[in-house]
């Protein structure tokens, strides 16, 4: 399965690169796209769907949810309103891709810091032990905007469900996975103001971070 996903972002890509925009603030961009598309299952095969289509009613979104961040504030979709954002998942204490991740994910803050429109969550995948303390001094650590970039914890259940189930951001290779399983994973994903999936990135790969970037604001010209 990761072969499979990995031949379609290959795909995907190239498709970018190769059809011409029709509009000149899309090449401005750097997309090579009209619109980018929309995502509803853990193949992430890409649906070309133009946006404000009546075929996006009943179209995977992300679901609510109730979280807590690194100042103690209950975080849900209606904190995300209208709101463009890049998710993805870690825990304080990884020695490994965790800290990349982070350096990554900083790149996007710093990029979009005076964008209120913008957002960014890492959810912990070891809320147990990710106490909002944690998650605090984890973020003075790494010079994480808390008003920009929510680190969240809460309930195990509900985050891994959310990474499994909504936004698919673990490869699937054809095992089934219960709450004991740990998720791990490097992938940052991409979510629209009407919250459906319209891109997933290697958050360890800087020129995937750089077009997660370019696809972000092909999305904010999407949306005015």
């Amino acid at each position: 399965m990761k072969k499979s996903r990995n031949k379609i972002f290959l795909v995907y890509l190239l498709l970018i690169s190769i059809l011409p925009a029709c509009e000149p603030s899309s090449e401005k961009s750097g997309s090579r796209v009209d619109y980018l598309p929309y995502f509803d299952e853990d193949s992430f095969t890409p649906k070309w769907i133009t946006p404000g289509s009546d075929s996006l009613n009943h179209f995977h979104k992300i679901p609510d949810f109730s979280l807590i961040n690194q100042e103690g504030d209950s975080i849900s979709q209606k904190d995300l309103e209208d709101k463009i954002y890049v998710a993805n998942f870690f825990f304080t204490s990884c020695p490994g891709i965790c800290p990349q991740m982070s350096d990554n994910m900083r790149i996007l803050q710093e990029e979009f810091l005076k964008d209120d429109q913008i957002m960014l969550l890492s959810h912990s995948v070891t809320p147990d032990r990710d106490t909002i303390e944690k998650l605090k001094g984890y973020a003075e650590r790494r010079k994480i905007d808390s008003n920009k970039w929510y680190l969240l914890t809460g309930d195990r259940h509900q985050i891994y469900n959310l990474g499994r189930d909504s936004y698919f951001i673990e490869e699937n290779m054809g095992i089934e996975k219960t709450i004991d399983d740990f998720l791990h994973t490097e992938n940052f994903v991409l979510i629209d103001s009407e919250k459906h999936i319209r891109g997933i990135y290697n958050g360890l790969n800087k020129s995937s971070v750089d077009q997660l970037i370019i696809d972000i604001k092909a999305l904010q010209k999407e949306k005015s």
